[in-house]
């Protein structure tokens, strides 16, 4: 495949050179994040409140308590509520440092190809974690809470740790957040030739097979949460099939404009 060199950009490099801009942007995007975490830090509490809502929701008004059952399990909850809270708000730092380092490697038509996904996968996070938030996290809750009552002549009671609370929350986020990406990683994979949209429509029951087994892996061992996951990520499968549609009605034009070099003998 030809290529023009004006393509590349004038970023040719030894391998020290390479290795001192990595070390600068790792830096960069540590100091991002300790910067975010000094200001998360003070706000912990707010944040923590916030992360707790849907618990509160899912209790009976004025019936809802954490505990902590070690002394220090409180101040560390505050530390991991703020470390938490100091990645999302540095990670658009984060992932500029990354963009800013892997570009210059790329071809003109590469950045351009990969630049909607870079947008993209964000959104589709924030999508999964606000799904995750106000939806799927109170009505799994509700449902825990709903084991509640006498049991052998006893009161059977829920009486949630902080630390392990914030554990589940975090665990609810990140895996449906991290789920969504999964548009991203099939249209990367369909750009880059390694499948088709054909393979991927064959496969279509293994695939919803594997969604529904990744599903009861990642999400705490309830069947609610994991159909809420299972469900929205078949219909981002399908999603993706008709993306792939249009970006292969697109490219068979392409490829019939592309003119055929006859060599003579």
């Amino acid at each position: 495949m030809a290529f023009n060199i004006s393509d590349l950009d004038d970023t040719e490099a030894p391998l020290l050179d390479h290795l001192i801009e990595l070390r600068t942007r790792l830096l960069r995007a540590v100091i991002a994040l300790i910067v975010c975490f000094a200001i998360c830090m003070p706000l912990a509490d707010r944040i923590f409140g916030f992360l707790v809502r849907p618990l509160t929701m899912a209790f009976p008004d004025g019936q809802g308590r954490l505990v902590y059952t070690k002394l220090y399990e409180a101040f560390f909850v505050e530390i991991k509520v703020a470390i938490f809270a100091a990645f999302f708000l540095s990670f658009p730092i984060i992932a500029n440092q990354l963009w800013a380092f892997v570009a210059p490697g790329l071809y003109a038509k590469e950045k351009k190809a990969f630049l909607p996904f870079l947008f993209a996968s964000p959104i589709l996070f924030i999508a999964g974690a606000s799904l995750a938030y106000f939806i799927v996290m109170p009505t799994a809750f509700k449902w825990f809470l709903g084991f509640q009552g006498m049991t052998g002549g006893l009161q059977q009671e829920a009486l949630p740790a902080m630390g392990e609370y914030l554990g589940l929350v975090m665990q609810f986020i990140l895996a449906f957040g991290i789920s969504f990406q999964l548009p991203v990683l099939l249209l990367l994979l369909n750009r880059a030739g390694i499948v088709s949209r054909q393979q991927m429509a064959k496969a279509r029951r293994y695939l919803i097979v594997g969604i529904f087994a990744v599903a009861a892996i990642i999400t705490p061992p309830d069947v609610v949460s994991q159909l809420m996951l299972a469900a929205p990520l078949i219909l981002l499968f399908e999603g993706s099939l008709i993306l792939m549609w249009f970006s292969d009605r697109k490219k068979k034009p392409e490829a019939d404009q592309v003119p055929v070099v006859v060599e003579d003998s």
